[in-house]
C-alpha cells in the first residue's frame, strides 16, 4: 500500500515542481522586464539632463500624453517661453526630439551647421508606413526611395542633383513665360468664377508644375491631377504632425507597426491612398516620355538619367511626385493665405495700388521686369510668406549625422530636430505684433524693420541643404501671382444677405503640415475698366500660348478606373 501510495504522490509532486518553475520564471522574466525599464528610464533621464530643457519624461510614454490635440506648433512656442529656452527637448515616446523655437538659433543649428544637420531621423508613420521608402537602417543598400525622407548619404545626392535639374534655381527663370501666362489664366477665370477661387488657385500651381514635369497642362478645375495630388499632399501633411492619437501614436511604439494590418484598416486604408499616389506619379512619367521623348520637361529628363544612376522605378515615381509636392500644394495654400490677408488687413492695399498704378499703368498687368520697382509690392509678398507660412514646422525634420553641441547641451545623432517656423515667425523681437499683417516690416528703410539671420526676412522653406528644392519657383510663381491680382482686384470681405461684411478668422486653419485657410468667402472686384479690358485680353493671349501644352492624359483615366474598382 506504501508503495502505491508513493507512486500516485508522484504526479503531484511533479505538479507542484511545474507550478514552482513556472512561478520562478514569471518572476525572472518580470524582474528581467523591470531591470530593462528601469535601465531605459535611467537611460532617458541622463539624456534629459545632458540635452536643451524640456518637461520632464515619463517612462516609455516619454511627453506624449501633453501633446495637444491639434497644432501641436503653438504648444512648442508657449513650452519655450516658460522654460526661457529657444531651444527645447519633448520627449515621443522612448525619444527625444528638439524643437527650435527663435530664428537665430535656427540658423546657428540648421544653417551654419548643415553638414551636420543634414540628415532624417526615423519616421515610422510619414516614411515607413506610407512605402516612402526610408530603410530603418541609414547605411542599409537600398537607403530609400524618396528624397524627402531619405538620410543624407550618396543616394541623396543624387537624387537632389536630378531635382535640380528640374526646379534648381539655374533652371526656373526658363519656366517665367508659361507660369506668367498661367497667372494671368488665373485673373481671367476669377473675373467669370470669383467664387472658385481656390479651385483656380490650385489648377494654376498644378498646371505650372504639369508643364514642368510632363509637358501637359492643367486646363480645368475639373481635372483629375487636381484632386489627387492635393489629396496625396494633404494626407502626408497630416501623417507628419506629432500627435498622442492614431496614426501618430505609432512613433512612440514603434513596434505597433510591425501588427497586420487588418488591425487598422482606417490607417492602412489611408496610407494605401499614399502608395497608390506614388503608382499615379510613376504613370504620368512614363506617359509623357513615350508620348514625345524629345520635349524638354523634367520626365524626359528621369528617364535619359536612369541608367546613369540606376534609377529604380519607385525612384522616378517619388521623383516626380515632389514636383508637385514642390509647387503645387504649398503654392495654392500661399495665394488663399494671400487672400485671407487682404480681407482682414484691407488698409495695407491701397499703398500696394498705389505703387504698381505708378509703374505699370491701367492697360497692363506687371511683369517681372517691373520687380525692381515694386518695392512695396514685394514686400507684401514677403510678408504673406512670414504671416502664415504654409510648411508651418519648416517641412520634414532635420536629424545630426553626429552628436552636437548647443549652448552647453548635447543633441545626440539621430536626434528628431525641428525648426518651429511658427514660433520663428510670431517672435515678438523681430516680428512686433506677429498676428498683423504688415508688409512694412519688409521694407528696408521702415521704423517697422527688425534684425533677422538671412538677407529673405524669413525662413518659409527650411534650411542648409534640406531647403525645399521648389523654393525658387514658389516664390517667383507667387510674386508675380499677387502683383498680378492686386493690380486687377480689390479683394473683400464677403456680404451677407443685409449687405454686411461676413467677418474673416486669421486663426481658422487647417492642422496638417502644411497649413491652409479653412474655406471662407470673399469678393474680387475689378479696378477699373481699363484693368478689366487687359485682363481679358491677355487672357485670351495667354491661352492661346498655352494651347501648346494641351492634352488629354490617357493614364490619368485609366488610374482613376482602376483605383474606383479597387476601392
Amino acid at each position: 500500500m506504501a508503495v502505491i501510495g508513493s507512486s500516485m504522490g508522484l504526479p503531484s509532486a511533479l505538479e507542484v515542481l511545474s507550478s514552482r518553475m513556472f512561478g520562478i520564471v514569471l518572476v525572472l522574466v518580470l524582474a528581467s522586464g523591470i531591470a530593462a525599464l528601469v535601465a531605459d528610464y535611467a537611460r532617458m533621464l541622463r539624456l534629459h539632463k545632458k540635452m536643451p530643457p524640456g518637461p520632464m519624461p515619463l517612462p516609455i510614454i516619454g511627453n506624449t500624453h501633453l501633446l495637444p490635440k491639434n497644432k501641436p506648433w503653438i504648444y512648442f512656442e508657449e513650452l519655450s517661453k516658460s522654460l526661457n529656452s529657444p531651444v527645447i527637448t519633448f520627449w515621443i515616446g522612448r525619444s527625444p526630439t528638439v524643437w527650435i523655437n527663435d530664428a537665430w538659433s535656427a540658423s546657428e543649428l540648421l544653417d551654419k551647421k548643415a553638414q551636420i544637420y543634414s540628415s532624417r531621423p526615423r519616421m515610422v508613420v510619414f516614411a515607413e508606413l506610407t512605402g516612402m521608402g526610408q530603410s530603418s537602417d541609414p547605411h542599409a543598400k537600398v537607403p530609400g526611395s524618396n528624397l524627402v525622407t531619405m538620410y543624407y548619404g550618396d543616394r541623396w545626392r543624387v537624387h537632389r542633383k536630378i531635382t535640380h535639374m528640374g526646379v534648381g534655381l539655374q533652371q526656373v527663370r526658363k519656366y517665367r513665360p508659361f507660369q506668367n501666362d498661367e497667372s494671368k489664366v488665373v485673373a481671367y477665370e476669377l473675373l467669370r468664377t470669383p467664387d472658385k477661387y481656390v479651385a483656380h488657385f490650385e489648377r494654376y500651381a498644378a498646371s505650372v508644375v504639369s508643364i514642368i514635369g510632363f509637358n501637359r497642362r492643367v486646363s480645368g478645375i475639373t481635372d483629375p491631377i487636381i484632386t489627387e495630388v492635393i489629396a496625396v499632399m494633404q494626407k502626408a501633411a497630416e501623417l507628419n504632425v506629432p500627435g498622442k492619437s492614431f496614426p501618430m501614436l505609432f512613433e512612440t511604439f514603434p513596434y505597433l507597426s510591425h501588427l497586420p494590418p487588418k488591425w487598422f484598416p482606417s490607417l492602412f486604408g489611408g496610407l494605401g491612398r499614399r502608395r497608390r499616389g506614388q503608382d499615379f506619379f510613376y504613370a504620368l512619367a512614363e506617359e509623357a516620355h513615350q508620348k514625345d521623348p524629345d520635349a524638354v520637361c523634367y520626365a524626359n529628363q528621369l528617364f535619359d538619367e536612369g541608367p546613369k544612376y540606376s534609377l529604380r522605378k519607385d525612384e522616378i515615381s517619388s521623383l516626380a511626385g515632389n514636383l508637385f509636392g514642390a509647387g503645387s500644394d504649398t503654392s495654392s495654400s500661399t495665394l488663399i493665405t494671400f487672400v485671407l490677408a487682404c480681407c482682414a488687413f484691407p488698409e495695407t492695399l491701397p499703398k500696394a495700388w498705389e505703387e504698381i498704378d505708378r509703374v505699370v499703368g491701367h492697360h497692363r498687368s506687371p511683369s517681372w521686369e517691373d520687380e525692381p520697382e515694386l518695392v512695396y509690392t514685394k514686400a507684401l509678398v514677403k510678408e504673406v510668406f512670414r504671416w502664415r507660412s504654409v510648411a508651418i514646422i519648416g517641412g520634414q525634420p532635420h536629424a545630426p549625422v553626429s552628436d552636437d553641441e548647443w549652448n552647453g547641451y548635447i543633441i545626440p545623432k539621430g536626434t528628431w530636430t525641428q525648426g518651429n517656423v511658427w514660433a520663428i515667425h510670431h517672435n515678438a523681437h523681430e516680428f512686433p505684433e506677429p498676428d498683423r499683417f504688415n508688409p512694412e516690416r519688409f521694407m528696408r528703410d521702415s521704423s517697422e524693420a527688425r534684425p533677422f539671420p538671412n538677407e529673405k526676412g524669413y525662413m518659409t522653406f527650411g534650411w542648409g541643404r534640406r531647403v525645399c528644392s521648389g523654393q525658387g519657383l514658389a516664390e517667383q510663381g507667387t510674386f508675380i501671382t499677387i502683383a498680378r491680382l492686386l493690380w486687377a482686384f480689390n479683394i473683400q470681405k464677403a456680404l451677407d444677405t443685409q449687405g454686411k461684411e461676413i467677418p474673416v478668422d486669421i486663426f481658422a486653419y487647417t492642422d496638417g503640415l502644411n497649413m491652409r485657410p479653412q474655406p471662407f468667402e470673399c469678393r474680387f472686384t475689378v479696378r477699373s475698366p481699363e484693368i478689366h479690358e487687359a485682363v481679358m485680353r491677355e487672357g485670351r493671349e495667354a491661352l492661346e500660348n498655352l494651347s501648346v501644352y494641351e492634352g488629354e492624359s490617357g493614364r490619368v483615366g485609366e488610374f482613376f478606373k482602376q483605383t474606383k474598382h479597387e476601392a
